[in-house]
């Protein structure tokens, strides 16, 4: 008889995260997991074991890391991704040597989550493996560095380039994103979360805005400039129902498993600035009528998986190009799993299991057909709900 696996989760003991895949754990038949907070694994607090697998989650969901590893007070400040980049990216690469110098095993790959935290790497990354993304004057290792909105200014001219994103090279959740567009005589206007507060610092809003004037907008980039930025193409995205729309994707082992549309009346279509799932079935539908395929789409968000081949699951999105014909990948997320309530598509090898139930499903094989079974035997479904 085989033996239970040994498992191990680094994230917020407290968090939804850990809380789903424990769910995850039990409603496969497996044991619960050990939970490791990021303070211990940054205070050097962690401890490992031969014959444990341990899974990374987010430190997003924990104030206390999120001011050890960005050195703010505010969880609401935008400012210190830089050093949350370097503290993080040190941070998981000595929990990697701890992890192999006990025996252990990390399911994914530390150097691969320094360039998914890296906007600037990851995009250079895709480009190379021959991906759709945005064009972009920043990506790679080699890209000319931002100092300040002068830079950005230059850099789009060279490139002509007149609707850009300026994303904080290591941020996250729209943290810090500004569209910029400019009419080409000099008239320059941004929309983004970010507002200062009275102290001259930069905050993140649940309200987005906009800023008309150069200064302002050259003042708030200027003061993001020091964390490091990305700046890429504006793409004129699909439309639902007068919104803008693209779509979060989970890719677990190499497939697709997970999708979900997002619309907003704003550049910036994350829930929680105001976006809205939209209908998924409809994009479908939209993608068919454009004569294009979705299996085609979903092929895209593979293959930009594929560039990361050491990690496991990450949740792409995908820009479906006006008219819903074309698609690019706009990032690749390696905590892009958190998307409670739903369940996996037609065909995937996922239906009836959320994000953190097919990670498990896919990683231990044998507690599909155990849970299968189970519910068959006591009469229950394993079909579950989507909330999109």
């Amino acid at each position: 008889m085989t033996s239970a696996p040994r498992l191990v989760v680094v994230g917020d003991p407290a968090g939804r995260r850990v809380a789903f895949f424990q769910d995850a754990l039990r409603n496969a038949g497996l044991p619960g997991a050990r939970a490791v907070s990021w303070p211990d694994v940054l205070g050097g607090r962690a401890t490992f074991a031969a014959g444990e697998t341990v899974r990374l989650d987010s430190p997003g969901e924990d104030p206390e890391a999120d001011r050890l590893l960005r050195g703010v007070d505010d969880p609401a400040r935008v400012e210190g991704t830089g050093r949350w980049y370097e503290r993080f990216t040190a941070a998981v690469a000595g929990l990697g040597r701890s992890v192999a110098g006990a025996g252990a095993v990390l399911v994914d790959d530390p150097a691969e989550l320094a360039a998914l935290f890296d906007k600037r790497l990851a995009h250079g990354l895709l480009r190379a493996a021959g991906v759709p993304v945005p064009e972009s004057p920043t990506s790679g290792p080699g890209a000319p560095p931002v100092r300040g909105w002068a830079d950005v200014r230059a850099l789009t001219a060279g490139a002509g380039l007149r609707r850009v994103f300026v994303k904080l090279a290591h941020g996250s959740s729209a943290s810090g994103v500004l569209a910029v567009e400019t009419n080409g005589t000099g008239r320059f206007q941004a929309t983004t979360s970010v507002e200062r507060g009275a102290d001259g610092g930069l905050f993140n809003s649940l309200r987005v805005r906009r800023y008309t004037s150069e200064r302002e907008v050259a003042s708030i980039v200027d003061a993001l400039a020091p964390d490091g930025l990305h700046v890429e193409r504006w793409l004129p995205k699909a439309t639902q129902g007068g919104r803008a729309a693209d779509l979060r994707v989970v890719v677990i082992d190499g497939r697709a498993t997970h999708a979900v549309l997002r619309t907003s009346r704003s550049p910036m279509t994350n829930l929680h600035l105001g976006g809205a799932r939209g209908d998924l079935d409809a994009a479908r539908a939209a993608i068919a009528a454009a004569g294009g395929r979705w299996e085609d789409a979903l092929g895209v968000c593979e293959r930009a998986a594929a560039a990361f081949p050491g990690t496991r699951c990450v949740g792409v999105d995908l820009l479906p190009a006006s008219g819903w014909r074309r698609f690019a990948v706009g990032e690749v997320n390696a905590f892009g799993d958190l998307l409670p309530g739903l369940t996996g598509l037609p065909g995937s090898g996922a239906e009836g299991l959320d994000t953190y139930g097919a990670q498990v499903a896919a990683q231990f094989p044998r507690t599909r057909t155990t849970r299968t079974a189970r519910a068959r035997t006591t009469g229950t479904s394993t079909k579950g709900t989507s909330t999109t």
